[in-house]
C-alpha cells in the first residue's frame, strides 16, 4: 500500500498515511517486539504494545498547545477538501500500514517469530496519534467498527466536541485537561475556535455520564505554565467522575522545543508530588502508580486497574487475531 498525497504532518515525523488515516510505529512497540519493554500503558492498563497501533483518522487539530511536540503548520488544511473514508477504510488502512511499518521486524534475530506474528495481527489501537480524533465525522462509527473485528481502542481528545464524545463507546476515553482555569487554558492550550473552554467544562459533564466505557483525564504537565493549583484540577476530575487521573511530564522534544525551554519539563518527583497534592482533593482515588521511565504518575481507585478483557492470561490476546483483523468476528 503506497501512500497518498491526502492530509498528513508536513514536517518531521513523517507519517505513513492512506488518504486522511495516518500511522505511526510507536517507539514502545519497537521496544516490545525487541523484548526491551513495554509502554506504561502496558503497566497501568495491560496493553500489548507490540500489538499496539498508533493512529489518527484525521491529521488536523483544533488547538495549538504549546508543549505539544508537532508541527501546528501540519494543521492548518482545511477540512471542506478532505473526501472522508468510510469507517471500515479506515480500519483497513490502520491494519495495513501498521504490518508494512512492522515487516521489517520478520526475521530478526532479536524478535522471536511468534512475537512478531502476534505483531501482525494488532488486538489494540490507540487513537491518539495527531490531530483532534473529534473532527473526523464518523468516529463512533469507526470505534464500533475496531470493536467488531476484536480490537480494543483507546480514544484521545481534546473535548471540544462534546457531542461526539457523547456518542463515542471507546474501550477507554482519554480528556485532556492542561489547564486548571481559563487564563492558563487560553495562554497554554490556544484553542483556535471560540468557546473551547465551556466545551471542555460540558465534556466534564459527558464523561460523568459514562456507564460502561472507562475515562481517563490526563494532563501534561509544563513547569511554569500549567503545573499549578492541583485543588482545581482535582475539581475538574471530580465532575467528570473520572475513572483514572494521570499527569504526564512534558517532554522537550519534537517542535516544542522552539516554543519552550528544557527547564520546562519536569522531572518525575514532580509529577508524582503534584499527584499527591490532587491526591488530597481527590480521597477516593486513594491508589497511585507511578511509572518513572516515562515521567507518569496514575491516580486510580482500585489497586486492579487492568482493563479485564486485557488480562495477560485472558483469551483476547490468544484468540483469533487473523479472523479479527478481517472483521469475522
Amino acid at each position: 500500500m503506497s501512500e497518498s498525497d491526502g492530509p498528513k504532518q508536513v514536517d518531521d515525523p513523517d507519517y505513513h498515511n492512506v488518504d486522511h488515516t495516518a500511522v505511526q510505529t510507536c517507539g514502545w512497540t519497537k521496544n516490545a517486539l525487541r523484548g526491551e519493554g513495554k509502554c506504561y500503558k502496558n503497566i497501568f492498563y495491560g496493553i500489548e504494545s507490540h500489538r499496539c497501533i498508533q493512529m489518527t483518522p484525521v491529521v488536523k487539530c483544533n488547538e495549538r498547545c504549546v508543549f505539544c511536540w508537532r508541527d501546528h503548520a501540519g494543521h492548518a488544511y482545511e477540512l471542506g477538501d478532505v473526501e472522508w473514508d468510510d469507517p471500515a477504510a479506515v480500519a483497513d488502512a490502520s491494519i495495513e500500514l501498521q504490518r508494512e511499518l512492522l515487516a521489517g521486524f520478520g526475521g530478526n534475530d532479536q524478535v522471536p517469530e511468534d512475537v512478531f506474528e502476534g505483531a501482525m495481527e494488532p488486538r489494540h489501537v490507540a487513537i491518539s496519534l495527531d490531530g483532534e480524533p473529534t473532527l473526523y465525522p464518523y468516529l463512533p462509527e469507526l470505534i464500533a467498527e475496531f470493536h467488531a473485528r476484536d480490537i480494543t481502542t483507546f480514544l484521545v481528545s481534546n473535548g471540544t466536541k462534546p457531542d461526539v464524545l457523547a456518542d463515542c463507546d471507546p474501550t477507554q476515553l482519554y480528556v485532556s485537561v492542561d489547564a486548571p482555569d481559563r487564563g492558563t487554558f487560553e495562554s497554554t492550550v490556544k484553542a483556535v475556535e471560540d468557546g473551547a473552554w465551556e466545551s471542555l467544562i460540558e465534556t466534564l459533564d459527558v464523561l460523568a455520564g459514562k456507564d460502561e466505557t472507562r475515562t481517563v483525564i490526563r494532563t501534561t504537565l509544563v513547569g511554569d505554565h500549567n503545573a499549578h493549583h492541583p485543588e482545581w484540577y482535582a475539581a475538574m476530575c471530580d465532575r467528570a467522575d473520572a475513572d483514572f487521573v494521570e499527569l504526564k511530564a512534558y517532554m522537550h522534544v519534537g517542535h516544542s522545543r522552539g516554543r519552550l525551554d528544557r527547564d520546562n519539563m519536569p522531572e518525575h518527583e514532580d509529577v508524582v508530588a503534584f499527584a499527591e497534592e490532587m491526591q488530597a482533593f481527590l480521597p477516593a482515588h486513594d491508589v497511585l502508580k507511578e511509572v518513572p521511565a516515562s515521567r507518569v504518575a496514575m491516580l486510580a481507585r482500585d489497586e486492579d486497574t487492568w482493563v479485564p478483557k486485557l488480562e495477560k492470561d485472558s483469551s483476547f490476546w490468544q484468540g483469533d487475531a487473523l479472523a479479527a483483523s478481517t472483521g469475522t468476528h
